[in-house]
């Protein structure tokens, strides 16, 4: 489908602002699912749920499976694998939401590096916004007393190689679309989906010290409602409604309009941490809040303000 110039239509606006939401909360989902569950095994259950009801209806991508084994493990076990980690260790939902977004110019260090692809002025000025950010992310562990706000270094850290694999996902993703470029992106997100559920299943097994979990009924009888509605949003609101929102828009606009309303997610997340789960952000934390959404402005806005390449 060609992209449609002009303004977008009220309906398609709505499902914009749909998916911010959706995803902006996504982090709030997680911290009450990791309650209940492990990591791996809120990791092996959102996939689980994301794929089964979908790959019996959707046709599987027409590509080579490599990539789809590669983004599965990649964005699957790769970003979530460290988020859920990094969630349980000390990271709140709030900041979670912010340094996720890191993953662009992760995302624009490897594109560099394995797609020579040249940055821009608006992304070296973000790479060096993002950059000061992370600088006062870092400086709330310099000080004493001022590291509350319910982080760890460890957090912070394990969050960052999220994104990281994140933006190896995107990759990944892009070298798909050049081996096969008539490639349906929904399905190849649904399909991947399975990919993550062994190796998160295979890792409960092994690190969890509550594995046996998986073989009794009554412990999985006993976990509240709370965390398998959690686990209904990840797997469906979040990774399904969402993704397939978002890729519909993609195909009916250009990416420059729908990308700024990525803007919004870690806005939401921080409203949704503070006014659900009650997380406070300390002053270094604000600080480095504010660079890293002021180079995603810049690197999302930046070309349509007339920027240019380097």
């Amino acid at each position: 489908m060609a992209a449609v110039p002009g303004p977008m239509r009220g309906r398609d606006l709505l499902a914009a602002l749909a998916v911010v939401v959706l995803w902006g909360v996504n982090f709030v989902a997680m911290k009450w699912g990791l309650r209940s569950f492990t990591p791996f095994q809120l990791g092996a259950l959102r996939y689980l749920c994301a794929a089964v009801p979908l790959v019996l209806l959707v046709q599987a991508p027409r590509m080579h499976w490599r990539w789809v084994l590669l983004f599965g493990s990649f964005q699957g076990v790769g970003q979530f694998g460290f988020l859920f980690v990094a969630l349980q260790m000390g990271m709140t939902a709030a900041l979670a939401s912010v340094l996720l977004q890191t993953q662009v110019f992760f995302t624009a260090l490897f594109g560099f590096a394995v797609l020579h692809e040249r940055p821009g002025r608006p992304l070296v000025l973000g790479l060096v916004l993002a950059g000061l950010g992370l600088l006062c992310f870092a400086m709330n562990y310099v000080q004493p007393g001022d590291a509350a706000a319910g982080t760890t270094l460890a957090g912070l850290l394990l969050t960052l190689c999220a994104a990281a694999w994140w933006a190896a996902s995107n990759i990944v993703s892009r070298l798909a679309q050049q081996a096969s470029p008539g490639y349906d992106p929904f399905s190849f997100v649904v399909w991947s989906s399975l990919v993550p559920v062994l190796p998160f299943t295979l890792l409960s097994f092994w690190l969890d010290p509550d594995a046996s979990r998986w073989l009794d009924p009554a412990a999985w009888a006993a976990v509240p409602l709370v965390a398998w509605l959690s686990l209904a949003y990840l797997g469906w609101a979040a990774t399904v409604l969402g993704y397939g929102m978002w890729t519909t828009l993609l195909k009916r606009y250009p990416a420059n309009r729908v990308a700024p309303f990525s803007l919004g997610v870690p806005l939401v997340g921080i409203a949704a941490g503070m006014g659900v789960l009650g997380e406070a952000i300390t002053a270094w934390q604000w600080a480095g809040v504010a660079c890293v959404v002021l180079a995603l402005a810049c690197v999302v806005l930046g070309p349509r303000l007339g920027m240019k390449k380097a």
